[in-house]
């Protein structure tokens, strides 16, 4: 035989030799995981029954937490919406992006401190977890509220430029394949409100008497049966619990029913019945999506993360810490949430480490076996050794930071082990609280322990001047 000939014949047979060991690795290295992400709007820590409700039903959440590892000291990056939206897309704290309030936050011309100009959208120099999912194969789909897309206070924002930049600005335009119902609202807004007509993408076959939240799960659902066997990541951002308060009459009729002995009362005119009947139907929802999971043999292969963007709206949904939404206080950061990792977590685990909204960026690209992005999750921790039980994460302290008016006056705070600090910016008055020892934050300690106050003050400033973060101004006295 010619020697060309054979050496072709040897090349070739290697080649095939190759491609099909290329092939038996392939199918023998095991499969990415599924990600299904709940964040729930406006969620109390102590809202869901797991987290000692007595008020809300949440049936399909307590299973979960006990299918999983659920966290007592699970923190939002901010104490208001699209600041903690952005940390969990972009791994790191709205102090660092600028992006530091609710879109479009508020105009408070009167009070001592003028705010800084800060980022009102989300920028496309980073990589959102979506985004980085998608270019590992994931397909990615979004499902509620966005709030994430510039939007001009008191003004239909006609000027085409402007419109142009919202048009830049969707999940479309951040790494999700499909929308459903993301917009730059950060609430329901449409005539309907909670029920039909929505006015949001995705939702336009909707009819008459359809409530939203069922409405984005059946879209949910149907995503799920279109994945075959193309790893995905569900995320469904609910608009409930956000006002306005709207549920379905059989849903209130049924806390109704229930008697008023355990009812908060602190809730104004808000009937209490419709606002556990928001949750019921929340809960109602993830049930449904965990059977459809289930039904479609994929609920082993999936991760499940449950958490919430900041406080509730009364007291009485934050589990007896101080304050609420838009409060420099736990209860307007601390959120219910459980992690189900499947043959990995050990279900019915309980944690008490601090972690923090940009930690789920890092977490999950190390669940789906690939390589982590410090350059973008600059602020998120991989919490792997806490889900395995293998050890705990490198941390030293957490921080917030919000140079705005709210219901609160501009303030930075920092976690440090058990030990909080809040600094007022307006009076520079620092607040320092022992979390363990009183997590419902009612003894400042500050005049008592000056030596920690000093420590943890200096340890913020480092933070904000490591991270340029924005600082509000003092306005000139007329």
């Amino acid at each position: 035989m010619n020697r060309s000939v054979l050496t072709l014949i040897v090349v070739v047979a290697f080649q095939a030799t190759d491609s099909v060991r290329a092939q038996a690795v392939e199918s023998t290295a095991p499969r990415r995981p599924n990600f299904v992400f709940f964040l729930v709007d406006d969620l109390g820590w102590g809202a869901m029954g797991a987290y000692g409700s007595s008020t809300h039903e949440t049936p399909h959440f307590d299973t979960l937490c006990q299918r999983g590892m659920r966290f007592t000291n699970a923190y939002s990056a901010c104490t208001v919406c699209s600041p903690s939206r952005a940390a969990i897309l972009t791994g790191q704290y709205p102090g660092r992006i600028d992006l530091t309030d609710y879109i479009p936050g508020q105009h408070r011309p009167q009070e001592p401190l003028k705010i800084p100009d800060w980022q009102k959208y989300m920028d496309h120099e980073h990589t959102t977890l979506a985004e980085a999912l998608q270019q590992a194969g994931y397909r990615t789909g979004f499902f509620g509220k966005w709030h994430l897309t510039p939007v001009r206070r008191g003004s239909a924002s006609t000027d085409e430029e402007f419109k142009q930049l919202q048009a830049r600005h969707t999940p479309l335009d951040h790494g999700f394949d499909v929308n459903i119902g993301g917009r730059e609202w950060g609430q329901p807004k449409g005539r309907g409100k909670y029920f039909y007509p929505f006015d949001m993408p995705g939702l336009e076959d909707s009819e008459q008497g359809d409530y939203l939240t069922d409405r984005l799960t059946d879209e949910a659902v149907d995503y799920l049966g279109e994945t075959g066997d193309q790893p995905f990541l569900l995320y469904m951002s609910y608009y409930s619990v956000h006002g306005p308060i709207m549920a379905k009459r059989g849903d209130i009729d049924y806390f109704e029913d229930q008697g008023e002995e355990n009812w908060p009362t602190d809730m104004g005119r808000v009937n209490p019945a419709e606002y556990a009947a928001m949750h019921k139907a929340v809960d109602d929802s993830i049930g449904r999506i965990v059977a459809e999971l289930e039904s479609l043999g994929q609920l082993d292969d999936t991760v499940i993360i449950f958490t919430g963007d900041n406080g509730g709206n009364w007291n009485s949904a934050c589990g007896g810490l101080r304050k609420f939404k838009g409060f420099a206080f736990e209860g307007g950061v601390r959120e219910p949430t459980c992690i189900v990792w499947p043959g990995v977590t050990q279900p019915g685990s309980v944690c008490d480490t601090p972690i923090i909204g940009t930690d789920y960026y890092p977490t999950m690209l190390a669940m789906a076996g690939l390589s982590q992005m410090p350059e973008q999750h600059l602020d998120g921790e991989n919490l792997e050794p806490l889900l395995t039980g293998s050890g705990d994460i490198d941390r030293e302290a957490l921080y917030w930071h919000y140079p705005h008016y709210h219901r609160t006056r501009p303030y930075g705070a920092i976690r440090q082990g058990d030990w909080k600090l809040i600094e007022f910016f307006e009076d520079e008055r620092l607040m320092l609280f022992n979390l363990n020892e009183d997590p419902g934050e009612q003894h400042d300690l500050a005049q008592a322990q000056v030596a920690k106050t000093r420590a943890l003050h200096y340890k913020l400033k480092a933070w904000r001047q490591e991270v340029d973060a924005q600082m509000p101004t003092r306005r000139t006295q007329r």
